[in-house]
C-alpha cells in the first residue's frame, strides 16, 4: 500500500472512531445507554480489525510490538462491557498513529523540500537562440540561461560578471552569496539576482543536486539501531504490562483492573518518540548542509570517539592559492600576476588553472595569449601584448633563459613556485600553496569538546608536507605516504579506541570511508565515489559543518532518550495506579493519550536544534578569496 493510501486509511479510522465516541456520548447523555454501547462498538471494530491486520503482518515479518497490547486492551474492554473505555482506546490508538505520521512528515520537511526543488528542464543557448531542453540532454560545455528565481539545473561556472545565488536549501546559509565570473555554481542553488549564463561542467545525472536527491531518497527509507532497540524494549514492556494486568486480576479478582492496566499501557512512547526524534534530527542536519544517509548513521555519529582526517581537500582547501608574489625588476607584483595568468590561460595544468582563477577573482582582465608552445607538466611560452613570456616551474624558466639549474628558486615545504620571464629576463615569481582551512584549530577543539578523544591525519602526501601543514594543530598522530589500503588498515586499527569517523574527498578515500563506522565525504567538490561510499555528505565545502552534524546527532539522540525515559516512567506509574484501583479504564485511556502526545511533542524539539556554529562558518567563496 502506498504512503498516500496509508495516510488516508489512518485519517479514515480516526474519523470513524472519533465519530463513534462522540455519537455514543450524545446517546448516553440522552438516556439511550444500550444504543450508545452499540455505537461505541461500531466505532471500535474497524480500528480493531485494522490493528489485527497490522499485527499479523508484523508477526510474519518477525516484529513483535506494543500493537498487541492495544489490541488486547480494546478486546478486553469490549469483552467486559467497558465499551466507553474501548471507544476511548480506539480514538487514542488511531489518533496516535495519525499524530506519529504527521510528526514524521513534519520532521522530514527539510529533506522533502530538497526533492521538490528538482528542475525538469533548462534553457540552453543554441545557434543564437534559446531552447528548452530536458535535463538529460545537457552536456558539459553547454551554455545555459538561469533566470531570476530559477534553480541552477546542473553544476557549472558563472559566465557573467557576477551572479547572486541563494544556497540556503543546500547549505543552510541564510544570506545569498555573490559569485564572480568563473566561480563554481552548485546545482540546486536559486538565482536571487539578475539572469546569468551558466557553463555546464557536469551532466545532470552527475550533478551535486542529483546526488543529493538520491541520498535523500535512501535516507528516508532507513531505520536506526535505536529504533530497532526500541522494538526489543517494547517486547519487554509488553511482558511487564501483561504481568501487572494479570497480577491485578489475580490478587483482587476484579478483571476491570486488568483492563485499566492494559489501557494505560496503550500505546507506548517508546515506539513513537524514537523514530520521530531521529527523523527530526536528519531533517535539521540537512537544513545546515549536512546530509546524513538515514537514522542509523545519525545514531552512530552521536557515538564517535576517533576522527581520521584526509589532508588534501579536507583539512586543506584542496586548491592551490596565491600566498605570495615577488617582482625582480621593473614589473609590479600585480603585473607579474597579470602576465603569468594571461599566458596560463592556454594551459590545462591544475596549477595554471588555479592561477588564472585567482587572477580573475582579483579583477584582472587577461589578454589572449599567442604563439604558444607548452611542455606538458613543466611550463609554457608565448606572447602577451607583443611581449615574449615564459611561465612554469623554476627549472623550466631557468632553461628558457639559459641559466644553470642552481639559479632557480625553491619554495618552502608544500609550496609551489611559478616562475615568470618577460622578454628574456627573469621578471618574478608567484608562490602558491594548498593552505590549511581557516578556523581548523578552533574546529578541532570544538570536536574534542563534543567527546572525540583522538584526532589523526591520514594522507598519501609526503611526511614533511603533512608535518608542515598540521604544525600547531595538536593532532594525536600524523600518518603520511599511505596507500588506500593502508588508510583502511588505519581505520580498522583505531577501532580499539571506540567508533571511528573518517573524513575525505577523493577517490582514494572511498575504501576508508566505507570501512569506518561513519564515513564523511566533502560533497561540494569531492569525488562521486567518496560521496557514494560515505554515510554523511557535507553539501557545502566547509569542514566546520562536521561539528554541526555531530552536535545535531548527539542532541537528537538525547531528545529521543529523554522522551522514552519520561514516557515509560509515566506509563509504569499509570499502570501501578490502575492496578491498585485508582484509575478506571476510561481515566487510564485519557491519561495515556496525554503521555503519548507529550512524548511526540518532546521528540519534535529536535526540529528546533540550533547548533553552536564556529566563527569560521562565514562562507569563504572562491569568487572573493584573496591571498
Amino acid at each position: 500500500m502506498s504512503d498516500f493510501l496509508q495516510d488516508r486509511l489512518k485519517v479514515g479510522l480516526l474519523v470513524i472512531s472519533l465519530a463513534g465516541l462522540i455519537a455514543g456520548l450524545v446517546l448516553s447523555v440522552a438516556g439511550f445507554t444500550d444504543a450508545a454501547g452499540l455505537v461505541w462498538i461500531a466505532g471500535v471494530v474497524p480500528v480493531l480489525t485494522g490493528l489485527v491486520a497490522e499485527i499479523v503482518k508484523s508477526l510474519k515479518a518477525g516484529d513483535v510490538g506494543l500493537d498487541i497490547v492495544a489490541a488486547l486492551s480494546m478486546s478486553a474492554a469490549l469483552a467486559f462491557d467497558e465499551t466507553l473505555a474501548a471507544a476511548v482506546v480506539a480514538v487514542m490508538y488511531s489518533g496516535g498513529t495519525f499524530l506519529e505520521s504527521y510528526a514524521e512528515g513534519r520532521a522530514r520537511h527539510e529533506m522533502s523540500s530538497l526533492l521538490s526543488r528538482v528542475p525538469r528542464t533548462a534553457s540552453r543557448h543554441r545557434n543564437g537562440a534559446l531552447e528548452e531542453v530536458p535535463l538529460d540532454d545537457i552536456e558539459p560545455g553547454d551554455l545555459l540561461l538561469v533566470r531570476q528565481g530559477d534553480v541552477a539545473p546542473v553544476d557549472g561556472t558563472v559566465e557573467a560578471d557576477q551572479a547572486i545565488l541563494d544556497q540556503s536549501a543546500l547549505t543552510g546559509e541564510s544570506l545569498p552569496v555573490r559569485l564572480a565570473r568563473g566561480a563554481e555554481v552548485m546545482s540546486g542553488s536559486t538565482n536571487a539576482g539578475e539572469a546569468f549564463n551558466l557553463r555546464a561542467t557536469r551532466p545532470a545525472a552527475d550533478s551535486t543536486f542529483a546526488g543529493i536527491v538520491r541520498l535523500v531518497e535512501a535516507a528516508q527509507q532507513s531505520k536506526a539501531p535505536m529504533a530497532r532497540l526500541a522494538d526489543r524494549y517494547s517486547l519487554v514492556f509488553m511482558i511487564l504490562t501483561l504481568a501487572i494486568a494479570f497480577a491485578a486480576w489475580w490478587f483482587t479478582g476484579d478483571p476491570i483492573r486488568a483492563v485499566a492496566v492494559l489501557v494505560v499501557a496503550t500505546p507506548c512512547p517508546l515506539i513513537l518518540a524514537v523514530p520521530v526524534a531521529l527523523v527530526a534530527g536528519l531533517s535539521r542536519a540537512a537544513h545546515f548542509g549536512v546530509l546524513i544517509k538515514g537514522a542509523k548513521p545519525l545514531e552512530a555519529l552521536a557515538r564517535i570517539r576517533t576522527l581520521i582526517l584526509d589532508k588534501t581537500g579536507t583539512l586543506t582547501d584542496g586548491r592551490p592559492m596565491i600566498v605570495g608574489i615577488e617582482s625582480y625588476g621593473e614589473l609590479s607584483e600585480s603585473e607579474v600576476l597579470h602576465f603569468a595568468a594571461a599566458l596560463d590561460q592556454a594551459s590545462k595544468h591544475p596549477i595554471a588553472q588555479a592561477l588564472v582563477a585567482e587572477a580573475e577573482a582579483r579583477g584582472e582582465t587577461l589578454p589572449f595569449p599567442e604563439h604558444l608552445d607548452e611542455t606538458a607538466g613543466e611550463g609554457i611560452t608565448g606572447t602577451i601584448s607583443g611581449r615574449k613570456v615564459a611561465v612554469g616551474g623554476t627549472a623550466f624558466v631557468a632553461a628558457q633563459l639559459g641559466l644553470p639549474l642552481s639559479a632557480s628558486k625553491t619554495g618552502e615545504m608544500g609550496e609551489v613556485i611559478v616562475a615568470l620571464a618577460v622578454d628574456g629576463a627573469a621578471a618574478g615569481h608567484v608562490v602558491m600553496a594548498d593552505t590549511l582551512r581557516s578556523g581548523t584549530a578552533e574546529l578541532l577543539a570544538g570536536l574534542r569538546s563534543r567527546g572525540i578523544g583522538r584526532i589523526l591525519l591520514a594522507t598519501g602526501d609526503r611526511r614533511a608536507v603533512a608535518d608542515a601543514v598540521t604544525e600547531g594543530l595538536g593532532l594525536d598522530a600524523v600518518r603520511a605516504e599511505l596507500t588506500p589500503d593502508q588508510k583502511v588498515l588505519l581505520v580498522l586499527t583505531e577501532r580499539k579506541n571506540g567508533p571511528v569517523m573518517m573524513v575525505g574527498d577523493g577517490v582514494n578515500d572511498a575504501p576508508a570511508l566505507a570501512a569506518a563506522d561513519i564515513g564523511v565525504a566533502m560533497g561540494a567538490r569531492g569525488a562521486a565515489a567518496s560521496a557514494e561510499a560515505a554515510d554523511v555528505v557535507l553539501l557545502v565545502d566547509q569542514l566546520d559543518r562536521l561539528l554541526t552534524g555531530l552536535e545535531v546527532a548527539q542532541r537528537a539522540q538525547r531528545i529521543a532518550l529523554q522522551s522514552v525515559a519520561v514516557g515509560i516512567s509515566l506509563s509504569v506509574a499509570g499502570m501501578a495506579a490502575a492496578a491498585l484501583g485508582y484509575l478506571t479504564p476510561v481515566q487510564g485511556a485519557l491519561l495515556q493519550e496525554l503521555i503519548d502526545v507529550a512524548a511526540i511533542l518532546n521528540a519534535l524539539r529536535a526540529l528546533r536544534i540550533r547548533p553552536a556554529v564556529p566563527e569560521s562558518t562565514a562562507a569563504s567563496q572562491p569568487a572573493t578569496r584573496t591571498a
